[in-house]
């Protein structure tokens, strides 16, 4: 599927690396985040981290068992990738200055320029080939299209207020810019060329469910971990929103990723 596999494999292992390696470190020694993090917020830090260090290890994992032409594996590794730049660009734009901050710049950093490499190193051939059913390709659109449409406003609606009078947050304001100028844009083009049959757009789908599950699971998992361990309410209705949302951006990934047929023997 992907052209220099040896160097994509350097970038891959590597980025895959450094997050495990720091996600790992926020899990074990949790009180790198006391002085920069709220205790509200703690529970969604705890359970990212607990999320970036299965995915990171799976990373790892696929790459030493990667061949050239699975295209599955790949395509979970951009999807993992678009999720570590998204989550260690939460922690950079947030200002976590802790012990770890320039490894999460490196990260974010490394994350975004692997991603974009990889995604240029995509054989010509693996695009001109690549199919997905009718059915499929249409279900995955409208999903892809449902997510600005639910995002946009509300984020947009909450960015109002603060516009109109000035006003500063001090948490989760990372949250508008990540999805505002990156995740959305990416849900609203991935959906036209997919409607369009475009082969880049039928690669990429599905990596983006990848991502869509890795950011939201935490999410549901940080809901669990409130009244566990942070002796705070759960909030029952966000839990199952993003439990349900999470599953369903899974099963839209593991369906894409089955369908997905590439009819070319270089792919």
């Amino acid at each position: 599927m992907v052209r220099n596999m040896g160097k994509l494999k350097i970038l891959w292992f590597s980025t895959a690396f450094l997050a495990f390696i720091t996600a790992l470190a926020g899990v074990v020694y949790p009180g790198i985040y006391y002085m920069v993090v709220s205790t509200k917020i703690l529970p969604g830090v705890l359970s990212q981290d607990l999320m970036t260090l299965v995915a990171s290890a799976l990373v790892l994992f696929l790459v030493f068992r990667m061949k050239e032409n699975d295209k599955i594996k790949q395509i979970v590794i951009l999807g993992i990738l678009g999720y570590l730049f998204y989550g260690y660009g939460i922690y950079v734009i947030e200002r976590l200055y802790n012990i770890l901050y320039l490894v999460y710049m490196a990260i974010f950093g490394l994350s975004f320029y692997t991603l974009i490499f990889s995604i240029t190193e995509i054989r010509k051939e693996t695009l001109q080939k690549v199919k997905l059913p009718g059915a499929i390709r249409i279900i995955s659109v409208v999903f892809l299209l449902f997510n600005p449409l639910i995002f946009y406003p509300l984020w947009i609606s909450q960015l109002l207020p603060l516009i109109r009078f000035g006003q500063k947050i001090e948490f989760m304001y990372s949250i508008y810019i990540l999805d505002l100028c990156f995740i959305m844009p990416a849900f609203v083009m991935l959906a036209v060329m997919t409607a369009r049959n475009k082969g880049l757009g039928l690669v990429l789908t599905p990596a983006l469910f990848v991502l869509g599950f890795t950011l939201l699971a935490p999410l549901a998992v940080g809901e669990f971990l409130k009244p566990l361990l942070f002796h705070q309410p759960m909030d029952t209705a966000g839990m199952w929103l993003f439990l349900c949302l999470s599953i369903l951006f899974l099963s839209l990934a593991v369906i894409c990723c089955r369908k997905l047929v590439i009819n070319s023997t270089t792919s």
